[in-house]
């Protein structure tokens, strides 16, 4: 049994395959991200799903990409996890770009690579492997056009009262804002990056709004500036993008684009399905 797991901060998709790539179960977890959370955490995630847990001994390989595994120490910390869980398993764990890579671009063509969700990265990819000029230091420093940061600032705006009344009416209407839940969900919870990237639903729901227009293309224009003209030749390839942010705001990535003459790629919600016919064609 091959296990594929396609983890961001928010939730990881896993899909279990025979060596003929039949689908034998899928299910998902929270996220596992070794930046934001302790081996007792994720041991405690994979532990709630009885489908993980009842086929632990049977897996032959773990393929896992996720968010939060970009450094060698997340990768060793995480690995040494996974074979303690999954003892009779071949574990290999690399950073969520690679799943990206490998889903938006099956030619592996060169190209430059994206993820916009909870968080967000950028890297070029050669054909063959991932090449990332920009080290990313996570949520609160980084992840510029994120779920997060687009959160992070519709809360800013609307406990500055800097957001107009009737959305910052209907933003109470969705979600709790009283600030000692917003304080705790933030400083004492697991996963504030999560969190935050909730409130990303509400400014795709009103993003025919000026005050919402704002704020994406904002984002959008920062994340070209920082990530992808890092690299000096993003006119001449296309550029791939995965994650809930850009598939919901495609056609204001395709405006920003047109703007900067960059050619946009594909651009998946998800990488999980493109991955298991990678797997089954290189197993």
């Amino acid at each position: 049994m091959r296990l594929i797991v396609d983890s961001g901060s928010t939730k990881a998709d896993w899909i279990a395959i025979d060596d003929e790539g039949k689908i034998l179960f899928t299910t998902q977890t929270l996220g596992l991200n070794p930046e934001v959370l302790g081996p007792n955490e994720i041991i405690e995630r994979l532990n709630d799903r009885f489908d993980i847990l009842q086929n632990k001994k049977n897996a032959t390989h773990l393929f896992f990409y996720g968010a939060g595994c970009g450094t060698d120490r997340m990768k060793i910390s995480l690995t040494q996890i996974f074979q303690d869980y999954f003892p009779y398993a071949d574990i290999l764990v690399e950073e969520d770009t690679y799943a990206a890579a490998y889903a938006a671009n099956p030619t592996k063509e060169e190209s430059i690579i994206c993820i916009l969700g909870t968080g967000s990265n950028c890297s070029y990819f050669d054909g063959e492997k991932l090449i990332q000029k920009v080290q990313s230091l996570g949520y609160m420093a980084m992840d510029d056009c994120s779920g997060n940061v687009f959160g992070k600032e519709l809360l800013r705006k609307y406990f500055f009262n800097k957001m107009p009344k009737e959305l910052a009416e209907e933003f109470e209407k969705e979600y709790n804002l009283d600030a000692d839940f917003v304080k705790n969900k933030l400083y004492k919870e697991p996963n504030p990056n999560a969190y935050l990237a909730t409130f990303a639903k509400f400014l795709i729901q009103h993003k025919e709004t000026e005050f919402c227009r704002k704020i994406i293309f904002k984002g959008m224009k920062s994340f070209v500036k920082n990530y992808i003209k890092q690299y000096d030749n993003y006119k001449e390839v296309p550029v791939h993008f995965v994650g809930s942010i850009a598939f919901y705001l495609k056609d204001e990535l395709e405006q920003t684009f047109d703007k900067y003459g960059i050619k946009l790629g594909n651009v998946l919600r998800r990488p999980i399905d493109g991955l298991i016919a990678y797997h089954v064609a290189n197993k």
